[in-house]
């Protein structure tokens, strides 16, 4: 028996990650510095470790409902009401997931069939569009320009709209750009949007991580709500990565459906984190968010010293305004940026990410994360800089 011949066509077509590459080769290299891994270097609370480990000791460790815990979905509608202006019923308008990766995986099953088309602005996260292939359906790109600030604009989004699209991705803070969408940018999206009959997949795991101007939901405008699916999770505004917990709120018919998929594939987020998430949400409500609000100016602080490193050494570099990645362009090398990044690996030993990891339009520029200590920056973009002196 051939057991190769029996993987799914879709799921052979899709490449692996062309993130883990890098680091593959990097985990095996002494005296390598990276700043390829979209991970907070913050440790979680620990209050929110304490609420875990007190759990245990009570001896919480069964089930709960698919839906989630209902003391999480009152908290998060109250935090997604208090921090973006977002009402949803959290009986019926909110599930708790495995991370927002799940939850964007659910949303995708839920509503696509074969043939149906969702625009993803490119580049994007690299998962958005292997999701959709093993959806059965197909993944369109729309460029997202650096003129553009790495907006998604209501020009490049109606020429992509045909007959079959039946959902946007909408990712902003964007990962990985940087790129924000303001109100207006938006309001510009939503006019686009509202004459048709598409669904919008909004991935705001990003929202708090945003520089000068608060975080904007398409779902808060006018008409959008109903049609919108938000999309966030605890992993980067509250540093708990590798607790695994997302949510997904959105129209109740989409919500349930989600929910259909959710209870037959994994049947619910883990009790533990879901304890974790209740008291993160209850500190943050009892001291404004004041740790989310410290890992922000800290980030800031990073994104600035990044933004203006890149420069000095002479490489091209939009400033970002959300999440916490930089996205110099590399062009002035003539390299491609995968050829960019596998020398720089090897000659100076830093690892970043190709842009071409988050489709076509990233080609020309690397990305590199900020969730690094200073001297981790400071030492990569010295490396960096003496590497860019042997090559041009």
């Amino acid at each position: 028996m051939n057991v190769e011949s029996m993987i799914a066509e879709r799921v052979k077509e899709v490449p692996p990650s062309g993130i883990r590459k890098f680091f593959d080769i990097a985990s095996e290299m002494e005296g390598v510095i990276s700043l390829g891994v979209g991970e907070p270097d913050f440790v979680t609370p620990w209050n929110v470790r304490e609420a875990c480990i007190y759990s245990l000791e009570k001896g919480m460790t069964c089930y709960t409902s698919n839906w989630g815990m209902p003391e999480l979905r009152k908290a998060i509608s109250c935090y997604l009401s208090r921090r973006f202006g977002l009402e949803y019923n959290p009986k019926n308008e909110i599930v708790v997931t495995v991370g927002a990766s799940e939850a964007i995986d659910l949303a995708l099953r839920a509503i696509l069939n074969p043939e149906d088309e969702v625009l993803i602005p490119d580049p994007s996260y690299v998962a958005y569009m292997p999701c959709v292939r093993f959806a059965g359906a197909k993944a369109v790109a729309v460029e997202c320009r650096p003129e553009d600030e790495f907006r998604l604009t209501p020009d490049k989004l109606e020429q992509k709209i045909t007959p079959k699209t039946k959902a946007l991705i909408l990712p902003y803070p964007n990962n990985p750009t940087g790129a924000i969408m303001t109100h207006d940018d938006l309001e510009a999206i939503a006019q686009v949007l509202r004459r048709t009959d598409i669904i919008v997949i909004s991935d705001e795991i990003y929202a708090e991580l945003t520089y000068g101007q608060r975080h904007v939901s398409i779902a808060s405008l006018p008409d959008m709500k109903e049609r919108t699916v938000v999309i966030n999770g605890f992993s980067k505004a509250f540093a708990m990565t590798g607790w695994r917990l997302g949510y997904a709120a959105g129209h109740p018919a989409l919500i349930s459906a989600m929910v259909k998929i959710h209870q037959y594939t994994t049947l619910c987020a883990p009790i533990m984190a879901q304890v974790a998430a209740i008291e993160a949400l209850r500190k943050g409500f009892e001291d404004g968010f004041a740790s989310v609000e410290y890992m922000v100016k800290q980030y800031n602080m990073r994104r600035k010293v990044m933004v203006n490193g890149f420069r000095e050494i002479g490489l091209e570099c939009y400033e970002p305004k959300g999440a916490f990645y930089v996205f110099p362009s590399i062009k002035k090398t003539g390299m491609t940026s995968e050829e960019f990044c596998e020398k720089l690996l090897m000659d100076q030993k830093v690892a970043v990410v190709p842009g071409t990891a988050f489709g076509a339009s990233g080609e020309g520029f690397i990305r590199c994360s900020y969730a690094y200590s200073i001297d981790n920056i400071n030492e990569a973009i010295k490396r960096i800089g003496n590497f860019l002196k042997k090559i041009l």
